[in-house]
């Protein structure tokens, strides 16, 4: 996937059929990691073909991992694991690089980390992760970008009472506290499906872990951990998107091969647009019908409120809604950064710091707009969908860090979407 390449959408088209969800990126990315603390070999299977999981393996090669991808399976030998050092080049390819600090503190003792890179999202603190492997016997000193890790006496157990349900912090704490010696409390620990996804992998690795999901999570230390073979849960957010192709395009969608219950924060605004859902254990069908209702206020929250991945989502849908939608923004300052591709396709949308009001229109134009971020560029993706005329969509990257041959799947159901190249060319492009 090249990173000049970029979409070329003739909108107006219903999205209609069915699609399997991909595996998870967000809970792919910390079982990657936590593979460097078992002995013998780790299979980790559905995990999707996305530069995120590129760049998680690639990290793994570099700490002396040998490592397999086949058919969308990642085996990892970690048995001759001679590095803990994580590059600024690498670390720079996504956000949740930072996990592997409390990874490599558990397997050397040792971990040299730079600042994470991914989406611009605004400020996310690293803080709490340096204050909670602190609490567990870690020193950390920053120097010269980075962050120089070590746990001269071993890492041991603490209580941790967390001042914000931090995904991040959450999964860096398990990963260090799995074989650190004793017990460790998380308090108002993350509950993401994705957290107990990876404690689900860290069990059948050997691990003691009790109560992932419930806001208070018990570790006690192990020895070692042996490899095993797991399968990454579905995507949650990719299942939304499709959904939300539908429902911005007057379409007809099918996800299956997804877990419903992981989505109920979200199904319940797509019935308040006036879409038709249909649910089973594993299953969705979205059938809508002409222009979405207005949404009343869609706020972001931890899990198990409304996600803040899927507000950019929402807000594309809001755009072409009978109606004005008002979205508050909890998690990340600059969520709303995308907005202005949106007004270029004839949004209209008023933002005051974490309040976006929109506006809904009878339609969307084709416009010449570019991906800000992962979740930013799914959103204008589906503008792009539901827009009369042609969209050209630069730096599809971002979008490529979590969906998985998005054009291929979108155009399976009738939409129509074409990756181009920039050395191609191209037919002309709306100003």
């Amino acid at each position: 996937m090249s990173p000049m390449s970029k979409f070329i959408v003739n909108g107006g088209r219903p999205v209609i059929g069915r699609v399997s969800i991909q595996g998870s990126k967000n809970a792919a990315l910390p079982i990657l990691a936590a593979t460097l603390l078992c002995t013998g070999k780790s299979k980790i299977c559905r995990c999707s073909e996305l530069s995120d999981i590129d760049a998680s393996v690639d990290i793994l090669r570099s700490l002396g991992c040998q490592c397999t991808v086949d058919d969308k399976c990642v085996e990892v030998d970690s048995g001759r694991v001679c590095e803990y050092t994580v590059s600024e080049c690498l670390m720079s390819r996504m956000r949740s690089s930072i996990i592997y600090m409390g990874a490599l503190l558990a397997r050397c003792g040792r971990a040299e980390v730079s600042f994470p890179g991914g989406c611009e999202l605004g400020s996310r603190p690293i803080d709490l992760h340096l204050s909670s492997l602190r609490l567990m016997g870690a020193e950390i000193d920053e120097s010269g970008g980075y962050l120089h890790c070590e746990a001269p006496h071993g890492l041991h157990g603490a209580y941790i009472d967390l001042p914000v349900a931090s995904v991040g912090t959450t999964e860096n704490i398990i990963l260090a506290a799995v074989t650190a010696e004793g017990r460790t409390v998380i308090r108002n620990a993350a509950r993401e499906p994705e957290i107990v996804d990876l404690c689900a992998y860290l069990r059948q690795c050997g691990a003691k872990i009790d109560g992932d999901g419930q806001g208070v999570i018990a570790i006690d230390g192990v020895g070692r951990l042996r490899g095993t073979e797991y399968s990454v849960m579905p995507d949650r957010i990719a299942a939304v998107t499709y959904l939300a192709a539908a429902a911005i395009t007057g379409g007809d969608v099918e996800v299956y091969d997804c877990r419903p219950e992981h989505m109920y924060p979200v199904l319940s605004y797509f019935e308040q647009a006036g879409c038709d859902l249909t649910v089973t254990d594993s299953s969705v069908r979205l059938r809508a019908y002409g222009r979405p209702r207005r949404f009343e206020v869609i706020s972001t929250h931890v899990y198990p409120g409304f996600p803040t991945d899927a507000q950019p989502i929402m807000l594309a849908v809001s755009t072409v809604a009978d109606g004005t939608s008002m979205f508050v923004e909890n998690i990340f300052s600059c969520r709303y950064k995308y907005a202005d591709r949106l007004q270029k396709m004839g949004a209209h949308i008023r933002i005051s710091e974490r309040v976006a009001v929109v506006e809904g229109v009878e339609r969307l134009h084709g416009a010449k707009v570019s991906a800000t971020d992962l979740r930013g560029g799914a959103a204008v993706l589906l503008a792009a969908l539901a827009a009369e005329g042609t969209t050209v969509i630069d730096n599809i990257c971002h979008i490529e860090r979590g969906y998985e041959h998005i054009d291929d799947i979108l155009n399976s159901l009738n939409a129509d979407v074409k990756r181009v190249n920039d050395d191609v060319e191209q037919p002309n492009e709306p100003c």
